[in-house]
């Protein structure tokens, strides 16, 4: 099977900048403790005029024309969210109408929350082997604000929206390689259509205990498939979850902090968003030079983890 290589980068934040300031007036915070405990100071919240859709749009609007492609030649469109406009039609399909995508090909989306967007890169590649197409669309995008209850305050302060995108493309000789996983558990939640409270419920302590082995077991399987160390890998992209988790797995590893990109403080969490927006805020301050290796690890809801092995050509 080919691998893929990211052409481009793009993303889409909402208008409305939330502070932990602005938090402390609705529910009982400080931004001491907030930041002390996630890393977080702000996120970004949708306004009446904006939706996950709207956002997802824009994002990969930006991608396909930061790419020089024409946008005919997309082969797949798929969209990683778990905060869709609509149950159906899907994410992907609205985008797709939306920027006037091809119409025969595959789009769709995938639900796998902070993982989202690296088990959507390996869908894309099954997608593209199997159909022979050239170039893919993924897409990371996510309205969470309107899933979380304002009163508690130990979900409400992590979670922001978002979304980024990227286009990619199936070649042969692409330094690329995936790892993907999960073990069924309700320490995230979120109800489904019908139920009456549709908020994030979450075990703060498990999905902690979770992630820290989880990010490392990424790397650990991908070493089994590939021979690198962290020292050929140029970028460390981690799910922003929460700047504890990177910390505590830096220090297991004995690894380079620099290597690990960090942005939640001012992102928060936008699960699937959360790795394409970092990819395209380092894309645009011109950090990832054409070439560089780099190792994406997702972990969430699910729960599940996901590693990817990718360049940005």
């Amino acid at each position: 099977m080919k691998g893929l290589k990211i052409i481009s980068t793009g993303s889409a934040i909402p208008s409305r900048n939330v502070t932990n300031d602005d938090l402390a007036q609705v529910v009982e915070t400080n931004d001491e403790w907030i930041f002390t405990r996630t890393g977080i100071h702000s996120r970004y919240f949708c306004n009446e005029e904006e939706s996950t859709l709207t956002l997802a749009t824009d994002a990969a609007r930006k991608a396909i024309e930061n790419s020089g492609i024409n946008k005919d030649d997309i082969g797949c469109i798929i969209c990683a969210t778990l905060s869709g406009d609509y149950a159906s039609p899907s994410l992907s399909c609205m985008v797709q109408a939306c920027l006037s995508l091809p119409q025969d090909i595959p789009v769709l989306d995938v639900n796998a929350a902070c993982s989202g967007f690296l088990y959507g890169l390996e869908v894309c590649r099954g997608m593209l082997n199997a159909t022979e197409g050239k170039y893919g669309l993924v897409i990371g995008a996510e309205q969470l604000s309107r899933i979380l209850d304002m009163q508690d305050r130990s979900t409400c302060v992590l979670f922001g929206d978002g979304a980024g995108a990227v286009i990619v493309e199936a070649a042969q000789d692409a330094y690329y390689d995936s790892v993907l996983g999960a073990k069924g558990g309700k320490q995230i939640l979120i109800n489904g259509i019908g139920n009456k409270a549709q908020y994030i419920e979450m075990d703060g302590k498990e999905v902690f205990k979770f992630a820290v082995d989880a990010l490392p077991k990424c790397i650990r399987k991908l070493q089994e498939k590939q021979t690198f160390t962290l020292d050929d890998i140029d970028h460390v992209i981690c799910h922003q979850a929460n700047s504890r988790i990177i910390d505590h797995c830096i220090k297991k590893l004995k690894a380079d902090p620099d290597k690990f990109y960090k942005n939640m403080d001012h992102f928060g969490n936008t699960s699937a968003a959360s790795i394409p927006l970092a990819l395209a805020e380092m894309d645009e301050k011109n950090m990832i030079k054409s070439g560089d290796k780099l190792l994406l690890i997702g972990f969430g809801g699910g729960l599940t983890w996901a590693g990817t092995l990718i360049t940005k050509e």
